[in-house]
């Protein structure tokens, strides 16, 4: 059970990134099922199994779940730097199709760390058709 007084080393690498994942974000954050976590400099990803707690009535995943899975993932890329992230201040989404019957793949890529601020671009993808179902820009603070 991860514990408040965890000092993640940074930058978050593949031999950490578990275990930041599971100290620093909400319960309901991770009751999505995120799992396969990579990372890299400025580069995240991690897959968000189909399940049917996610899905409307139609069976899509809601968009509200790939936005959090999209926040989540952008957040660990962040984490990737030798600074931690206030949070995000702007998310903006597009969703391009429904994503039905297959686990999405979530990937980012900052595109500028700056003094305050950085900047990623984040899609969401089935695993496989390699489809785009989302596509975010995200701004955090620093």
């Amino acid at each position: 059970m991860p514990t408040a007084s965890f000092r993640h080393p940074l930058p978050i690498t593949n031999e950490t990134v578990q275990e930041f994942y599971d100290w620093l974000f909400a319960s309901w954050v991770k009751d999505l099922g995120l799992i396969d976590f990579d990372v890299a400099p400025g580069k995240a990803s991690a897959t968000l199994p189909q399940h049917e707690r996610l899905q409307f009535v139609s069976g899509a995943v809601c968009g509200q779940a790939m936005m959090a899975a999209i926040d989540t993932v952008a957040s660990i890329a962040m984490h990737t730097s030798d600074r931690s992230p206030k949070g995000t201040v702007y998310q903006h989404t597009h969703f391009i199709r429904p994503a039905l019957s297959d686990d999405l793949r979530i990937e980012s890529n900052v595109l500028r760390f700056g003094k305050a601020s950085a900047f990623a671009e984040t899609k969401a993808t089935l695993i496989g058709s390699g489809k785009v179902i989302a596509h975010a820009s995200l701004e955090f603070a620093f």
